[in-house]
């Protein structure tokens, strides 16, 4: 598909259209991401996209705009959340605008990454030590062969559910894995990036766990995506 097919369908989406289970956003973007190919929104077998993991050590990350707050500036402190980034390629004289899909936020849908970065992860905003927000790329493509959950994070320890799950059967890889969630989750400041440039971005494509980059580092990050 071409670049100019997919901007025009972007144009007509709207989150209601997509599997949506509150406090799952990491089976959300696993089934946004096969949709959004399915759609032909995004690229055959989601070469476009990337999975985006954002927690920390201390699994204690505010992000502004979400819709589970009842805030007036809408922030939640997750312990963890998911998104899915789009690369666009510009045309001409268009510059890339990569979007971001986050069916929790009430911003656009999707929204421009540069626009996200502001307005959700609010870099400049002075936080404590411990809030500072750490993302996991995954190459979409991987994610989805690669990914399993059991959901055995949703209860408690008498088994009862935290929150209810999605009506569908668990996630499970290709390779018969039922569960590694926690691998994904477990992000920390010495797993950030030293490289610059398409050192940065080259093993995005072939690791299974993707990268880890600071909250200043990611629109970088998609800036070198070729």
């Amino acid at each position: 598909m071409t670049t100019s097919k997919l901007e025009a369908s972007t144009s007509t989406v709207d989150a209601s259209q997509f599997q949506h289970t509150p406090f799952y956003c990491e089976e959300n973007v696993y089934l946004l991401c096969k949709e959004l190919s399915k759609k032909g929104i995004a690229e055959d077998k989601s070469s476009d996209l990337f999975v985006v993991l954002i927690s920390n050590e201390k699994k204690q990350i505010p992000l502004w705009h979400q819709k589970a707050s009842n805030r007036a500036d809408g922030v939640v402190l997750w312990d963890y959340h998911v998104i899915c980034v789009q690369r666009k390629v510009g045309g001409g004289d268009s510059p890339s605008q990569h979007l971001v899909w986050d069916l929790d936020s009430t911003l656009s849908f999707p929204c421009a990454l540069a626009t996200y970065v502001s307005e959700t992860i609010r870099p400049t905003f002075q936080t404590f030590p411990e809030f500072q927000r750490y993302f996991r790329i995954v190459h979409a493509p991987i994610f989805l062969r690669n990914f399993a959950s059991d959901r055995r994070h949703m209860k408690d320890s008498l088994g009862e559910w935290l929150h209810q799950p999605p009506l569908y059967e668990p996630i499970v890889s290709e390779d018969g894995t039922v569960h590694n969630l926690n691998d994904y989750l477990d992000i920390r400041a010495t797993d950030v990036v030293k490289e610059a440039g398409h050192g940065m971005t080259d093993p995005v494509f072939t690791q299974k766990l993707g990268v880890v980059v600071g909250e200043n580092q990611l629109e970088e990050f998609f800036s070198q995506i070729p």
